[in-house]
């Protein structure tokens, strides 16, 4: 097991049974991933926020259990055979245009070319349900951004999504060299396709484009990971694009996060009369620029800096007043909001907000009620 390159901890720690992105992430933060394994396996003592992690019986278990299920020396070998790249934060292929999110993923499995997350990308996402409409309204922006050397990102999902990528995809057969690509991001393991009928599509994605996941092979489609995948959607993209939407969906879910991190949100519009059309109406009323067409999207795109994804930038708000405060107090050490208010004399109420704030800019993260610095130090 000492032969085995970080990674292969990273990989298989990622499947274990109660484990979550704050959990994760804290892990890793606090140590190596080799020495994150001997914790986890109670052969090394830790400290502060993970040691208050495992105070959790439940979780205390739970991963000791699923070491034995998931030694890393299988799951490497699974990554290995699947022909999957694995970056933890650090690494150096691992996009720095996420180290700084406000929840970034503590790790990512790749197939494809990962230099373009470097070009121009806009991300195609909308209904599963879509009309014909809609479909081909996807597959027409998909492909006019490919042929304008724009990748195209897309959740890999039925409908809307699929489409996006299927334009794209001709567009790359059409010109292989000038195109843009297609980049999905998908929420379970490379080995495990949703839905079925998309295992050519993902095959395409990978050989002609890029394929992420921060799923570990084996991972199924569970509900919760989808709303997580459209995050990584958002933050990859340099404008959301939503073709057909419902009042609710996981599309605007993608939109709300791309909102969050200041990224445009544009929308298709439709009658005002159709179901698949009240969400991308809705975000039109709401402040979303209208497509009208390909040309609507590359202008744009022309006004925006090309912000890449491999490219360390700190775009977090700085932290003023309480909320600096709040910050130097966690970043010192892993606090509870109780222990926050305590340091600071603050109410609870005053204390939470503050860090709800920071948290939302990226500034702190928390795992099972515990606060501490993430990403880079204030400067």
């Amino acid at each position: 097991m000492t032969s085995l390159p970080p990674e292969a901890y990273v990989a298989a720690l990622a499947g274990f049974r109660n484990m979550n992105v704050h959990r994760l992430s804290a892990l890793l933060r606090h140590h190596e991933p080799e020495e994150a394994w001997a914790v986890v396996l109670g052969e090394q003592p830790t400290t502060g926020l993970i040691a208050q992690v495992l105070a959790n019986t439940l979780v205390r278990a739970s991963w000791r259990r699923s070491a034995t299920e998931r030694p890393p020396e299988q799951v490497w070998q699974r990554c290995l055979d699947l022909g999957l790249e694995v970056w933890a934060m650090g690494h150096p292929c691992y996009p720095a245009g996420l180290l700084d999110d406000r929840l970034p993923p503590p790790v990512l499995f790749a197939r494809g070319d990962v230099a373009l997350l470097e070009g121009r990308r806009v991300a195609i996402v909308g209904t599963r349900n879509a009309t014909v409409g809609g479909r081909a309204t996807a597959r027409l922006l998909g492909h006019g951004l490919a042929t304008a050397g724009v990748h195209v990102l897309s959740g890999l999902a039925r409908g809307v999504d699929g489409y996006a990528h299927r334009g794209a995809l001709t567009a790359v057969t059409e010109n292989s060299d000038g195109a843009g690509r297609p980049i999905g991001i998908v929420a379970s393991g490379h080995d495990v396709i949703y839905p079925r009928e998309h295992a050519d599509l993902w095959g395409a994605v990978a050989d002609r484009g890029l394929l992420l996941s921060e799923s570990p092979p084996g991972t199924p489609p569970e509900p919760h990971r989808f709303p997580l995948r459209n995050r990584i959607v958002a933050a990859l993209s340099e404008i959301v694009i939503v073709v057909e939407s419902r009042e609710r969906g996981g599309s605007l879910i993608t939109a709300s996060e791309a909102i969050d991190r200041s990224i445009p949100v544009m929308a298709v519009p439709g009658p005002v009369d159709r179901r698949c059309a009240a969400g991308t109406n809705r975000l039109i009323c709401d402040g979303a620029t209208p497509v009208l067409g390909v040309d609507d999207v590359l202008i744009a795109l022309s006004y925006q800096n090309g912000r890449s994804a491999v490219m360390a930038a700190d775009l977090r708000p700085r932290p003023r007043g309480v909320d600096l405060a709040v910050y130097r107090v966690v970043a010192d050490d892993a606090r509870t909001i109780d222990g926050v208010a305590l340091a600071l004399g603050l109410s609870l109420v005053d204390a939470a907000m503050g860090l709800a704030r920071l948290e939302a800019n990226g500034w702190i993260a928390q795992a099972d009620g515990w606060f501490e610095r993430t990403g880079s130090a204030l400067r």
